[in-house]
């Protein structure tokens, strides 16, 4: 019987082992897109659990462990989408960061709009564990609904705009977008990310954060119309869309 036991421990053990080499070998032999593709998305999972959880002082947060959750659901279905119908873009948009911005003043804009994220990601938390401006439950659900049709929003607007790099750059064969959201607003990537900026701490259960909203704006509009000078600049044709599509952010009003 001892013998017998010690048999199927052997056995399992090797099991274990031989799937633990396929496992290694398929993630070894991965596409090298895909690998950076899957650990960006385990090292920002652990960010937001991080970052959440660790200035709530409990996990008894419904809602962070929801927001984490409508929020991955939306990036990892980004991910799959482009990874399957879009490769190009999807690597466009894991350059992301001001290491891959090529005008200074872009590399200081990006680095305050991820510091602005990280702010609205810790800010709720701490909030919610001293009581200071709490939302009502059913406007955190509000706020996820929110994300989840920014994000289906900004999809339309990547679906539309394949150019739509995480940094500002003109390729060789870029062309001007004037379909889509593109035929309302020049820059409809930016009224996106505004309102996930008003949902992040709605979902996250926080007034105190949502009036910070409009300190981002400046930043957001600073992008925008740097970006945009350096479209007419090095974009043939924007020029002339830029003269038939007259607003910026919000059709109608500017």
């Amino acid at each position: 019987m001892v013998a017998n036991n010690l048999a199927r421990l052997r056995t399992a053990r090797v099991r274990g082992c031989t799937a633990r080499k396929r496992r290694y070998t398929i993630y070894a032999s991965m596409d090298p897109l895909y690998k950076k593709a899957i650990a960006q998305g385990v090292a920002g999972l652990a960010i937001f659990v991080a970052f959440i959880f660790l200035p709530a002082g409990t996990w008894q947060y419904w809602q962070g462990w929801l927001f984490i959750a409508v929020f991955s659901a939306s990036t990892v279905g980004f991910t799959v989408y482009l990874a399957l119908h879009d490769r190009p873009l999807l690597e466009r948009r894991m350059n992301a960061g001001p290491q891959h911005e090529k005008e200074w003043s872009q590399k200081i804009i990006v680095s305050l709009i991820i510091l602005a994220f990280f702010i609205f990601i810790i800010l709720p938390p701490l909030d919610y564990r001293f009581g200071v401006s709490p939302v009502p439950a059913y406007l955190s659900v509000v706020g996820n609904i929110v994300i989840v049709l920014t994000f289906l929003f900004i999809f339309w607007v990547l679906k539309v705009n394949s150019y739509a790099a995480a940094n500002i750059s003109v390729a060789d064969d870029q062309r001007v977008i004037d379909s889509g959201p593109y035929a309302y607003v020049r820059h409809p990537m930016y009224a996106g990310a505004l309102w996930l900026f008003i949902g992040m701490p709605l979902a996250l259960g926080s007034w105190l954060t949502i009036c910070l909203v409009p300190l981002i704006l400046p930043v957001l509009l600073w992008r925008l119309l740097d970006e945009e000078k350096i479209l007419r600049r090095d974009l043939p044709g924007y020029n002339e869309y830029a003269s038939r599509v007259r607003h910026r952010l919000i059709p109608y009003v500017w």
